[in-house]
């Protein structure tokens, strides 16, 4: 059995979009609070917050509806297309109220962006279940994020080159070009993924071994990867978010020096997403997974020793990109393996609600031991909340592929399909 990855690229352009986007959140409105509506760090800090909070609760409803869906184009395609149609419309109209000054039309305009690109967020992210063998996910799941990735790089380089300033900062080049490549991304799964055709194959061949019906200790496994889930990203994030802040204070580090560490962890991860996909869909997941842990748990003890900066903190950083790709390649599969026919959306909204709660508190709970505690306990913060993943992952009993001789056979020449 071997994947399709003309296949799964194409599938793959639905989550390209989402991540350009959020790289331009991300990257963009901080500015605009800051430098055209003035609003402190405290309340803009909150406000970029509540993307996470409404992801909490649409991401769920949409996967769930999605999963009920009857339409002749598919379940997940038709929430795609409204969902970037809307998105796109409500997106640059944001910029228009940046140009006006208008605080309230830009908080409206903003909204709705946001639960547009929540109504297929779910659904893009389902479609990859939906149409790929299930011993082959985690090869597919690479592929996706990857896909993510190139999504983030194409805002990031052109975040440079397309705001310009006359008198004050022109955002419509970057929205704009944002907005193309939601349309030309959804274009290519309209015409490209034959959903319907691809989803009733693949359910021809699950539906000869599948249970109708979750057992308890396949509940109990899912409830454990959820809340490993939850605890991984408690610890990864916490890092991600403040450790520019950490390099300049305990290591008097500059921003820049500081960044480039994130940055080498987001390379390697980047670079190590195909050959993890691979080894996983040879070895198992969660073996890739806990072996992830174990290295994210110590790379991020480690980090606590280092007093001042040393170069070997980059090696470090890019053994936490690694680890990062064996852990997020394989835990969404796992996640939607336990999921029952018709339900693959409403089980990536479940992960992605773990994932953005964990998201959502991290920062506020690893802020306060840094203002009442000390930046000291940045690192061992993060060491601890990943540790804990590995005890609860050894609760996970379900979600795992169990490659037979002819996928360990196609493992050498799988990249050439």
């Amino acid at each position: 059995m071997k994947l399709n990855y003309s296949r799964t690229i194409r599938v793959g352009f639905a989550f390209l979009s989402i991540s350009a986007f959020w790289q331009m959140y991300d990257n963009v409105v901080p500015l605009i609070l800051k430098n055209t509506f003035e609003i402190g760090d405290t309340l803009a800090g909150s406000i970029m917050a509540m993307d996470n909070v409404l992801a909490l609760f649409m991401l769920p409803i949409f996967g769930a509806i999605s999963d009920r869906s009857t339409s002749k184009y598919g379940r997940r395609v038709p929430f795609i297309v409204v969902g970037s149609i809307l998105t796109i419309l409500f997106m640059l109209v944001v910029p228009a109220t940046v140009e006006k000054r208008s605080l309230w039309l830009f908080f409206v305009s903003l909204g709705f962006t946001l639960l547009s690109i929540s109504i297929y967020r779910s659904p893009a992210v389902a479609l990859m279940p939906d149409v790929t063998p299930a011993p082959l996910r985690s090869k597919a799941n690479a592929i996706i994020n990857l896909m993510g990735a190139l999504g983030a790089v194409f805002t990031l380089v052109l975040t440079p080159l397309l705001i310009t300033k006359a008198g004050h900062q022109s955002y419509y080049p970057l929205f704009i070009a944002v907005a193309l490549l939601i349309l030309v991304s959804v274009l290519v799964v309209i015409f490209t993924v034959p959903e319907n055709k691809l989803r009733i194959d693949e359910e021809k061949v699950e539906t000869q071994t599948s249970n109708q019906t979750m057992s308890i200790a396949m509940k109990r496994s899912l409830i454990f990867l959820l809340i490993s889930t939850f605890l991984w990203f408690m610890g990864y994030n916490a890092i991600t978010t403040a450790f520019t802040k950490y390099a300049e204070v305990v290591w008097q580090m500059n921003i820049s020096a500081a960044s480039t560490s994130l940055l080498i962890a987001t390379i390697a991860a980047v670079i190590s997403f195909i050959p993890v996909g691979i080894l996983s869909s040879k070895l198992g997941r969660k073996k890739i997974i806990v072996t992830g842990v174990l290295l994210l748990a110590s790379c991020f003890a480690l980090g606590t020793f280092f007093t001042s900066f040393s170069p070997l903190v980059y090696v470090l950083f890019a053994i936490v990109g690694f680890s990062w790709a064996c852990i997020n390649v394989n835990s969404y599969p796992m996640v939607v393996e336990m999921s029952q026919h018709g339900d693959t959306g409403k089980f990536t909204g479940f992960y992605y609600t773990f994932s953005m709660a964990a998201q959502i508190i991290t920062p506020i709970v690893s802020g306060a031991f840094l203002e009442f505690v000390g930046y000291w306990t940045l690192f061992p913060y993060a060491a601890s909340m990943v540790g804990l993943a590995l005890i609860t992952m050894s609760f996970v009993k379900h979600g795992d592929n169990r490659p037979d001789m002819g996928d360990k056979l196609d493992f050498l020449g799988s990249i050439d399909n």
